[in-house]
C-alpha cells in the first residue's frame, strides 16, 4: 500500500502512506484444528497528519490450505479494531443526536444489522424533523410530506430505509416471522444517510459561508468607497 492515497477514517483527510507508517504480520497458529490449519495476521495505519497521527488496526483470523509450495489463506474472521468502525467523521453543524444514531449503527452494522437498520431509520427521522423542519408524529407521514421537495429517486431511496428500519423497529403481527437484514443491506443504507449528510447540512453550510463571503466583501468595498482619497474627497 505504500505510496498510494489513502483516506484516514478518524481525521478524513487523504495522505501518501510510506513503509514507515504501516505495519503488518502473519503467524501459524495451529494444525488439524476443526476449521483445519489457522493462522493470524494484523495490518496497521498511522496516519501521517501531524495533527492526527491515529492508528488503524485489523486482525484477521484465517484458514490455511497448501496448494503445491503456495500457502492460500482464507479469512474465516475479520476484526476491525481501530476504529471499531466504518464510520465517516461528521461536521459538528450536524446535530448530535443524529451523529450518535449514525455512529452507532455503523458500529453494529455487522454484528446486529437489523438494530443498524432501524438507527438507521431514526437517523432518518432526526434529519428530516430538524433540516426540513417536518414533525407529524409518524415517520411515514413526514417522509409522505417531504416527497415534493426532494428528487424522486431520493425521495424513493428514503422511503426504503423506512421500510427496511421497520423491520427492526415494529413487530410483525406474526411474531413467528422472520424478515432478515444482513450487513450489506444495513451497509445501503448507512450510504445513503451519509450521501443526506453530504448533500443537505454540509452542501447547506458551503452555500452559508459563499454568502458570508460576499457580504463582507460588499461590505469591505463599501467602507473603501467611504475613506477619503489623496484629495481628500470621499470615493
Amino acid at each position: 500500500m505504500a505510496g498510494q492515497s489513502w483516506q484516514c477514517p478518524y481525521c478524513g483527510n487523504y495522505a501518501s502512506i510510506r513503509l514507515d507508517d504501516q505495519q503488518s504480520g502473519v503467524n501459524d497458529l495451529h494444525s488439524g484444528t476443526i476449521y483445519g490449519d489457522v493462522g493470524i495476521s494484523f495490518y496497521s495505519v498511522k496516519c501521517p497528519n501531524k495533527e492526527c497521527k491515529q492508528v488503524t488496526l485489523e486482525v484477521r483470523f484465517f484458514q490455511v490450505t497448501n496448494d503445491g509450495p503456495r500457502k492460500i489463506r482464507r479469512a474465516l474472521h475479520v476484526w476491525q479494531l481501530m476504529p471499531e468502525s466504518g464510520a465517516k467523521p461528521q461536521p459538528d453543524y450536524i446535530p448530535a443526536p443524529i451523529r450518535e444514531d449514525y455512529l452507532e449503527a455503523c458500529l453494529i452494522q455487522s454484528k446486529s444489522p437489523k438494530a443498524s437498520a432501524t438507527l438507521a431509520r431514526r437517523c432518518l427521522q432526526g434529519m428530516i424533523r430538524d433540516f426540513w423542519e417536518i414533525k407529524k408524529g409518524r415517520l411515514v407521514d413526514e417522509i409522505d410530506t417531504l416527497q415534493d421537495r426532494v428528487d424522486a429517486d431520493v425521495w424513493e431511496a428514503i422511503n426504503a430505509v423506512r421500510k427496511v428500519g421497520n423491520v427492526g423497529a415494529h413487530m410483525e403481527k406474526d411474531i413467528d416471522l422472520i424478515v432478515p437484514v444482513d450487513p450489506g443491506e444495513a451497509g445501503l443504507l448507512i450510504s445513503l444517510i451519509e450521501q443526506l449528510f453530504e448533500e443537505w447540512y454540509v452542501r447547506r453550510e458551503e452555500r452559508r459561508n459563499r454568502m458570508a463571503l460576499i457580504t463582507s466583501l460588499a461590505k469591505e468595498k463599501d467602507e473603501l468607497k467611504k475613506r477619503p482619497n489623496d484629495k481628500g474627497l470621499l470615493e
